[in-house]
């Protein structure tokens, strides 16, 4: 296998071998440079069914060769879903019409078996391709953004909350408080030895926070000692939990369940084993649940 320096010292070479035969009929290319080119190509197709196919997948927790999204279980993250869909079938249309002519290039254009060949340079450029391809990812690049933006503007308007939690991040752990309860606890990732069956290694947690469906959250995250980041894919978040500072985020989850997450932001030694766990509940069952941790509180 080449060094990286060496792969892409090889790109770069075909690249531009290919882009002087476009203005350049009688330069030499050779079919060398046919195979970095098939080779990004074939990881680019395999990424993006890899992608879309991982979001069928039922999966509120990492799975094994997973390459796309947890299944959505919010609003917000069903949004992103489709944005990331929405972009990666642009991408790949994108490099579809670029490795064809890239591809036809190579074979259009390649020295044949005694044929004669010379330089060409009295054509150095062409506007009419250099504005198409100036303006033609302008467009594309802002149609993206323009509809990502509307993402970003509905995850930042908050709506008013039925329930607030606060995530405190401490080395190596959580600590929630439910401020209207009076709920206050701890939570710690469970070691190996204390894991029931159907339990997530490295996942679990002694306690989980608890939600009701469908009503709105409203999560303020902050941190005790360094930065930490509270963050559920299933759900959409991923929030900084900063000393000194609330940050706030909202979701609503749509069935009940249970979702897990991870410490998402370098906090020393020990960050890989500060996990995070929400579980969804029916109304009823969260109230018993906020009854029975009063008691204990």
């Amino acid at each position: 296998m080449l060094p990286a320096s060496a792969a892409v010292a090889s790109w770069n070479k075909s690249l531009a071998i290919s882009t002087v035969a476009m203005y350049h009929p009688t330069v030499y290319v050779g079919f060398h440079c046919v195979f970095p080119m098939l080779y990004a190509l074939f990881v680019g197709v395999l990424f993006v069914c890899g992608s879309l196919w991982g979001l069928g997948a039922d999966a509120s927790a990492p799975r094994p060769w997973q390459l796309g999204f947890q299944e959505p279980a919010t609003e917000i993250m069903e949004l992103v879903a489709k944005s990331h869909d929405y972009v990666m079938l642009v991408m790949s249309a994108v490099a579809a019409v670029v490795f064809s002519v890239m591809l036809y290039t190579l074979v259009r254009f390649r020295r044949r078996k005694g044929e004669q060949v010379e330089f060409n340079n009295k054509n150095s450029h062409n506007v009419a391709l250099e504005v198409m391809w100036t303006l033609v990812p302008l467009v594309i690049v802002g149609f993206l953004t323009i509809s990502n933006v509307k993402l970003i503007k509905k995850e930042q308007q908050i709506p008013k909350a039925d329930i607030v939690i606060k995530a405190i991040g401490y080395q190596w752990y959580w600590t929630y408080v439910y401020p209207e309860s009076g709920v206050r606890f701890d939570s710690y990732m469970k070691p190996d030895s204390e894991l029931e069956s159907g339990e997530l290694r490295l996942l679990e947690v002694d306690n989980r926070m608890v939600v009701p469906v469908g009503e709105v959250v409203l999560l303020q995250s902050t941190a005790g000692d360094v930065i930490h980041s509270w963050a559920v894919p299933a759900l959409g978040i991923k929030v900084d939990a900063v000393p000194g500072r609330l940050n706030e985020v909202w979701f609503s989850v749509k069935k009940p369940g249970v979702y897990y997450g991870q410490c998402s932001e370098l906090c020393g030694r020990l960050h890989g084993f500060m996990p995070i766990v929400v579980e969804a509940v029916t109304r009823d069952k969260f109230d018993a649940w906020v009854a029975q941790h009063k008691e204990s509180s």
